[in-house]
């Protein structure tokens, strides 16, 4: 069942009630009249939104979001085999996450939306902004409002100095407290503060320079580590590195071309006290040139203080020993001699490792048979403690090896870490007892292998450093832009916006009226007072002048009052 209303007529006169009855109408939608935005339309009214500030925020938000993912999940372009890790133990959640791109967060697709989003929201806002602004800078204050009684801060008072007298003071006052002023008519407008709108266009534009420094990095970016023993050397190429990760757009002939040797590592550590233990010096004594004909160059690298190549850095991040091993066969024959790098465990440097002989021995059937070694080394061995070392250095060292012997498996085709040992097809050695053979070895002491297997020396320390070799470009525009956004920020929080007025004219008595008063673009305690201390200097510059049936001469200086807000 229907219902039908009658709408009244509006009375003549009223075409502009009536228009605006007929935009509240519940008439149905095929009735109204609405055109259609259109290609263009729709296009405009996106690429506002995109470039408001209320999406650049929430487009900042996301990025900051999405980036969460990229420190907690492991990265394919960081570390694979943390990923291959992760995909063996998680295989759902691998698969998942590999879909969503979280394995490589900073190239995938959806992180690089956000990021160009952003980007263009940003450049979308400050170049209308800059342009207005340049617009406001070129131009002069606006001319005083016509009742400056509705300002936020206002006072007057009257004067016997002439008005031309008392505008050319304002305005000498106004521009010497770095005021933009210039006389309008009857009265003197002045505006300050044009710092903070500069702040804020600067603070947006080192947003953008930081976004373009971090891509920049990213891409270009490459990161490696060698270990090297006190007298080997180094020479800057894929193959020579341990472990090597660069941005996408990185090549190999972006490797600044340099070489250098490590001739000797100095470290002393606190013997006493609290800090017993601690570094005192940590430092490596190197040789470096550059290109394939530069002259050797001796320096010092210290924890802090890299060697710095080109656009390269050279970081010394860790130091360990390396034990002097000599392997002899049955017949004495040596069959490997080396300095074995060990890793470090704790502070103390108590270290591990392996030694893998391949060429080892043959038993009693003829066959080669290939030798294993765990070794566990305490740089200071005190008795009674077999587990780890009671200082850093030197002080009486121990190496504590077991020897195994078989297949290592290094011939399967299956890449194995050299700091461990693969005891899936390798038997250990015996003891006279039945025992597993382990023994401590100091400098110089031999260990024997029963069955004729052969022996096993320990013969002296060298030590080694490892060296880290970064490649960060964009890193000095990052921190320009980090800069100049925090002082960016700064200007536009704490400057505050204001303008201005002064008005003098002859009063019906024949009085010079003076009226000042001040806007600020926000509402700020400092307005009225500084609008104050202008009113004050003014104010001896052109004296009070007495009230009209008043016979004392005494005139109070002007005090600044909040205007009095029209009625609604």
């Amino acid at each position: 069942m229907s219902k039908t209303t009658t709408e009244p007529t509006p009375p003549a006169g009223d075409e502009d009630l009536g228009a605006a009855g007929s935009q509240l109408s519940t008439a149905p939608e095929d009735t109204l009249n609405v055109p259609s935005l259109g290609v263009i339309g729709w296009a405009r009214w996106f690429w506002r939104q995109l470039t408001s500030m209320r999406v650049a925020l929430l487009l900042l938000l996301l990025l900051s979001l999405g980036a969460i993912p990229g420190s907690l999940i492991p990265q394919s372009g960081t570390d694979e085999t943390k990923v291959a890790d992760f995909r063996k133990n998680n295989p759902t959640l691998g698969d998942l996450y590999d879909k969503l791109g979280l394995f490589h967060v900073y190239s995938s697709v959806w992180f690089s939306a956000i990021y160009i989003l952003l980007f263009v929201s940003l450049i979308g806002c400050i170049i209308p902004r800059t342009w207005q602004f340049v617009g406001q800078l070129r131009g002069r204050p606006p001319g005083a409002p016509k009742r400056l009684t509705r300002l936020p801060a206002y006072t007057t008072w009257r004067t016997e100095t002439e008005p031309e007298q008392v505008r050319e003071a304002a305005l000498a006052l106004l521009r010497k407290r770095r005021f933009r002023a210039h006389q309008v008519g009857d009265a003197v407008a002045a505006e300050k503060g044009y710092l903070r709108e500069v702040g804020n266009l600067a603070f947006h534009i080192a947003l953008i320079v930081m976004l373009i420094a971090f891509a920049w990095g990213q891409l270009f970016k490459m990161e490696g580590n060698k270990l090297i023993v006190e007298g080997d050397g180094f020479s800057n190429t894929l193959t020579q590195y341990d472990d090597f990760k660069s941005g996408s757009l990185f090549t190999q002939d972006d490797l600044d071309p340099f070489s250098f040797t490590l001739n000797d590592f100095q470290g002393t550590y606190e013997k006493t006290g609290p800090n017993r233990g601690t570094a005192r010096t940590f430092q490596a004594d190197v040789s470096y040139s550059v290109g394939a004909y530069g002259k050797d160059k001796k320096t010092i690298v210290k924890v802090n203080e890299p060697l710095e190549i080109g656009d390269s850095k050279v970081y010394l991040t860790a130091h360990g020993y390396a034990p002097v091993i000599t392997v002899r066969d049955g017949k004495g024959k040596v069959v490997y001699h080396a300095a074995v790098p060990l890793l470090p465990l704790d502070s103390n440097i108590t270290s591990s490792g392996v030694v893998k002989v391949m060429d080892g021995y043959r038993d009693a059937k003829g066959a080669r048979q290939q030798l294993g070694f765990e070794a566990f080394f305490l740089p200071t061995y005190t008795p009674g403690n077999e587990v780890s070392s009671t200082f850093p250095a030197l002080g009486n060292p121990v190496l504590n090896l077991a020897g195994y012997y078989g297949d290592l498996g290094v011939d399967s085709g299956v890449p194995q870490s050299v700091y461990q040992l693969d005891k899936t097809h390798l038997k250990e050695f015996k003891g006279a007892k039945g025992q597993q053979q382990r023994e401590n070895l100091r400098p110089g002491e031999t260990m024997k292998l029963p069955n004729g297997a052969g022996s096993i020396t320990y013969e002296s320390t060298e030590e080694w450093a490892n060296f880290q070799v970064t490649r960060q470009p964009g890193s000095g525009w990052a921190l320009a832009g980090a800069l100049a956004a925090i002082f960016g920020l700064a200007a536009s929080l704490f400057i505050q916006r204001r303008r201005v007025w002064v008005r003098a004219v002859k009063g019906d008595d024949g009085v010079t009226v003076v009226e000042m008063a001040g806007l600020g673009r926000s509402e700020s305690a400092k307005v009225p007072e500084e609008l104050g201390a202008l009113a004050e200097t003014l104010y001896d510059r052109a004296p009070g002048a007495p009230e009209p049936h008043e016979d004392s001469t005494d005139t109070p200086d002007p005090q600044v009052v909040p205007a009095e807000r029209p009625e609604k």
